[in-house]
């Protein structure tokens, strides 16, 4: 993992702090990355090390400067600009003495999940820890709004279970937009603006015999308004403020409005979907980019079978912010590797459009993934750190 070196998690200058990354990060225990190198430092060292210097804030910190430099230093003709992402969740399994280990449903068995937020070249911005249960639309809109980096994200690529009404509808008013890959959507219905709205005859069936209730839009405005400046400031949290409006019992007029707000969104994007071949291979080639970096989660993070340690919350989000700050380390050494390659006039003639839509920094078959782990602080790869 030499890619690691380049960085520093805490502010000592020797190979302790990247040796606990790289043991977090592939889960495979600081007694075997203690006794598996020529580095000359301890278990304990690497514990009182772990201990000091490694925690959540410093893990978010480095992974924040991580990827504003690969950012920073990509070249917008190879890799295009990071305005657009792409979400999903992934299944880890997890002590049962943890609180937040819970049976899941679709992929069976106990565990926690991890919310990724990957951009189309393959710079993860943000990650979460998350429950089973917990909501996928919730995840989806902290990670646009909490990402902490300097990309700006416009246009959000999710699965079917990471969008809803109330998504489609929050999506509008923090201003980007919400892309699904809908999985069922032959019974998606549009809904038309007006009651005395003429439907088409070949849209018969798929049109919503209730017309948008702009009404109740119009008078609830001002609180969805507020609602949605909650969640930008951070004085609200968006599976608390998801759980207030989807609950059961008689609707709120604010989640009415909502709603409705919603269908008109969905309404509009569900009609590009169908219409549009383009976006829907944008969507799914987004989709494709979070599903690498989730099988790139299954061969780095190998130790212990994949499974998060920790009996409580904080030891598993330190192994997670661990995780992706060396992908995101993989990812930024690639990139560089990548870009010195390109800027060869030979190779630049040979790259086809076909062949810039397919090339991606995330890959891993350079990387020393097992055996010993020798890490030389004094050794740099031969690389110009435009960053």
């Amino acid at each position: 993992m030499a890619c690691l070196s380049q960085f520093k998690i805490h502010s000592r200058r020797d190979a302790g702090g990247v040796d606990v990354g790289i043991e977090l990060g592939t889960n495979v225990g600081i007694k075997r990355v203690a006794g598996g190198g020529r580095h000359g430092k301890s278990e304990a060292a690497l514990r009182a090390t772990r201990h000091l210097f490694v925690n959540h804030d410093n893990l978010r910190a480095a992974i924040a400067t991580l990827v504003n430099a690969t950012l920073r230093m990509r070249d917008p003709l190879w890799w295009g600009n990071g305005t657009a992402c792409a979400s999903d969740s992934k299944k880890f399994g997890s002590w049962s003495s943890n609180l937040m280990t819970e049976y899941h449903a679709r992929y069976g068995g106990p565990g926690v999940m991890i919310y990724w937020h990957v951009d189309r070249k393959s710079v993860c911005v943000y990650s979460q820890l998350r429950s089973c249960n917990a909501s996928e639309v919730a995840a989806m809109m902290e990670g646009v709004l909490r990402h902490c980096t300097d990309t700006t994200i416009d246009r959000q690529y999710t699965d079917s279970h990471g969008q809803s009404l109330v998504g489609f509808a929050f999506s509008y008013l923090l201003g980007f937009k919400l892309l699904p890959r809908m999985k069922r959507i032959a019974h998606q219905k549009l809904v038309k603006v007006d009651a005395g709205d003429q439907v088409p005859a070949c849209l018969e069936g798929m049109v919503a015999d209730k017309p948008i209730d702009w009404e109740i839009i119009a008078q609830q405005y001002d609180q969805m308004v507020k609602y949605a400046t909650a969640l930008r400031l951070g004085t609200a949290e968006a599976e608390q403020v998801l759980r207030r409006f989807t609950r059961g019992g008689p609707k709120h007029p604010i989640y009415k409005a909502i709603e409705e707000l919603g269908k008109a969104v969905k309404s509009v994007f569900v009609a590009e979907y169908v219409a549009s071949e383009g976006l829907r291979r944008e969507i799914h080639e987004g989709l494709q980019v979070v599903e690498n970096w989730n099988s790139a989660n299954t061969d780095l993070f190998y130790g212990s079978a994949g499974t998060l340690p920790g009996s409580d919350k904080e030891h598993q989000e330190v192994s997670m912010l661990s995780l992706h700050l060396l992908q995101s380390a993989l990812v930024f050494i690639n990139t560089l590797l990548v870009q010195s390659v390109l800027k060869d006039p030979a190779w630049q003639k040979k790259m086809t459009g076909a062949d810039r839509r397919g090339l991606s920094p995330l890959f891993w078959s350079n990387a020393n993934l097992y055996g010993t782990i020798d890490i030389d602080m004094g050794r740099r790869l031969d690389l110009d750190l435009v960053a």
